[in-house]
């Protein structure tokens, strides 16, 4: 079996479960587990590098509107790889190849590739999509035995935290402009012992000021923009916390964002454990590789 995955998470799902021989193509942003490097890249980006957040929102909304395209497909690397299936995504056209530029593609080259789309919005749906691409990669037993240690895992979070006061987060998945969280983040807050406070689950993020984070009341704020990891994250909590964009008095903290919050996989988990640390420091050590306290407030 010959797979091409156009997002990060399913990579890293697909090596998980024991498909990671059969992936043949990637992303220029699979970089988990390092082996994924090793593949061919059949997508990249289309917008200019070294731009800040300000600049890459004005392009993406830009582009967005012109109706052009964010990713380029490489459709040689399509045709020399010739794949079973293609792993793909009709979620967010920010995020990755639409499912529709994919079928254009494989219609254009001949190809009789089975896609898969993987759309999740919650985090159980996230957990579920590991037990879609068990079953059609043939790694079901895998997938089974990956998604009850997870949910087993959030089981034993859940558990600590349960008599807890649940704290008042904030989470940020943009930072010039603002964005809310969406999608399966607050679902990580809840899971961790936290109250959401802007941002809906199952919902996309969307734009925001800085009142609407005040009005929120926030106890803690957590920037987790989509695209960082920690170091660049920390350098952009750092900016918004100096710049007073932030509510005065909520503690600060900045999350490797790429690894453990933005891409639906099974590292999702480990964001959860990472909120339930910044929570519940009690019950929960801060790993320095996935989060750093800004401010204290």
């Amino acid at each position: 079996m010959r797979i091409v995955s156009l997002l990060p998470s399913t990579t890293e799902i697909l090596f998980a479960i024991g498909a990671g021989d059969d992936v043949v193509g990637v992303t220029f942003e699979c970089d988990y587990p390092p082996e994924a490097r090793s593949r061919r890249i059949v997508s990249n980006t289309a917008l200019p590098h070294g731009l800040s957040p300000a600049e890459i929102d004005a392009v993406v909304k830009e582009r967005i509107a012109a109706g052009e395209d964010l990713y380029r497909l490489d459709d040689g690397a399509l045709r020399d790889l010739d794949p079973d299936i293609v792993v793909t995504q009709d979620l967010c056209a920010v995020c990755a190849v639409d499912v529709s530029t994919v079928d254009d593609a494989l219609e254009h080259l001949g190809c009789r590739a089975e896609v898969v789309t993987i759309d999740p919005m919650r985090l159980d749906e996230v957990i579920e999509s590991i037990t879609l691409l068990g079953q059609v990669t043939g790694h079901e037993p895998e997938a089974q035995q990956i998604t009850g240690s997870l949910r087993s895992w959030l089981a034993s979070i859940g558990d600590a935290v349960r008599h807890e006061r649940r704290r008042r987060v904030a989470v940020l998945e943009w930072t010039d402009p603002l964005f809310s969280s969406g999608h399966w983040v607050p679902d990580l807050v809840d899971a961790a012992g936290g109250q959401s406070v802007i941002g809906e689950s199952g919902q996309r993020s969307h734009q925001i000021d800085s009142k609407t984070v005040a009005d929120a009341d926030p106890e803690i704020v957590v920037v987790a923009p989509c695209g960082y990891r920690l170091d660049g994250a920390t350098e952009l909590a750092r900016r918004l916390h100096d710049e007073g964009a932030l509510p005065q008095g909520a503690q600060v903290w900045a999350v490797d964002a790429d690894a453990m919050f933005v891409r639906p996989g099974p590292r999702l988990v480990d964001g959860v454990e990472t909120l339930a640390g910044i929570c519940h420091p009690r019950l929960f050590p801060n790993r320095d590789d996935a989060s750093v306290l800004v401010t204290a407030g």
